[in-house]
């Protein structure tokens, strides 16, 4: 494993996510940034970087996500019942919870499933778009490992 490079995170997701999906996450990261530093192919970086450019983030994803469930938890409940209007009103409450404090139950669910903070997608960016030489801090020796880390911690400064 790569020497520390995310611990400096204020994402309040991230501050209030379990350790272990954190940890999940930067090691996923780790593993896409070191295969593009050994891969060493600008297109391939470059075909990555766009699909990373349409990733849905935690925000996105609740945003979207919770008035679906909300609007769907209205429509089917007006015909079957108060228990699904209720599963409307609080998923819209924890999306409400969300927006005020930039966490909540919900947003650890989706980070459960692997949804990244914005953040986090961002950072990947830059370390591959630094590997990529789009930016001239990255030490061309030493080593795919190297320079992996060396992008991950361009990224985060």
């Amino acid at each position: 494993m790569m020497e520390s490079w995310n611990q400096t995170s204020t994402d309040a997701v991230r501050t209030h996510a379990p350790s272990t999906m954190n940890r999940r996450i930067d090691a996923h990261v780790e593993s896409c940034v070191r295969y593009m530093a050994e891969q060493a192919d600008r297109s391939e970086m470059s075909r990555y970087l766009d699909k990373l450019e349409h990733e849905w983030d935690v925000h996105r994803t609740l945003v979207v996500g919770v008035p679906v469930v909300a609007l769907a938890g209205l429509l089917v409940g007006r015909r079957s019942g108060q228990g699904l209007r209720l599963l409307g009103g609080v998923t819209l409450g924890l999306l409400l919870q969300h927006g005020l404090t930039g966490f909540g139950p919900l947003s650890v669910l989706v980070r459960a499933l692997g949804v990244r903070t914005r953040r986090e997608i961002d950072l990947e960016k830059f370390a591959i778009k630094a590997l990529r030489g789009d930016f001239e801090r990255i030490p061309s020796d030493g080593g795919p490992l190297a320079r992996a880390n060396a992008a991950l911690v361009a990224a985060q400064s």
